[in-house]
């Protein structure tokens, strides 16, 4: 449901929205997300695997419209092998509701899918090193648009260096297939700096009515 359907529905306003024509998934599609699932599980490309209690493969609906992408799994993440589980997954879980969806009608996934030590910033070989699972899961997903999720997600979806301010409020392309992606400060950020939070909805909205 879009920002707009559900401001006419909470004002009592009947709507009626066409839709898509779902995504058919065969069974070869199936055995495709069985086998980079099985291989990122089992993934030993760089030093990271070494501090792992699991990978985070991803999580929600594999023919999902919106594809959200952090930069890497933390504690918690690591602890549950799902992203996005701790304050700032919680936070990210309303950001998607105000869309009017839930966690299980989009795709969440991390650029690495193994923890960093302490939390650091991910680096640029490991970041190479796990791209192309990335890669592949988008491909699969097909989703309309791409959500990148803080700078370092946005650094490595888009190849630019440019500071957030730069790239949030406009509608990017990622890959060969030029898919629609849009940068938004990350939950981590805005429990430190709620204040920045209205950026966000305004970036919503722009990709919300982009789709529409």
């Amino acid at each position: 449901m879009s920002i707009g359907l559900k401001l006419f529905q909470s004002l009592g306003i009947d709507t009626y929205q066409l839709r898509d024509k779902p995504k058919v998934l065969n069974q070869d599609h199936e055995n495709d997300w069985a086998s980079i699932e099985s291989k990122v599980a089992t993934c030993k490309k760089c030093s990271l695997h070494k501090g792992r209690n699991n990978t985070v493969f991803g999580d929600g609906n594999r023919s999902a419209d919106w594809f959200f992408v952090g930069e890497a799994p933390g504690k918690d993440e690591d602890l549950q092998g799902k992203p996005f589980v701790g304050r700032a997954g919680r936070l990210l879980t309303e950001v998607i509701f105000s869309l009017g969806l839930t966690r299980d009608e989009v795709f969440i996934a991390n650029i690495l899918k193994c923890r960093p030590p302490d939390n650091r910033d991910p680096k640029p070989g490991e970041v190479d090193q796990c791209f192309s699972y990335l890669e592949k899961q988008i491909d699969m997903v097909q989703p309309k648009i791409i959500i990148a999720v803080g700078k370092i997600a946005a650094h490595s979806l888009l190849g630019s260096d440019l500071p957030m301010g730069k790239l949030r409020g406009k509608i990017h392309g990622f890959g060969s297939n030029e898919v629609p992606t849009l940068v938004i400060y990350h939950p981590a950020y805005l429990l430190r700096s709620p204040s920045q939070k209205h950026k966000v909805w305004e970036d919503l909205q722009l990709a919300n009515d982009f789709l529409e």
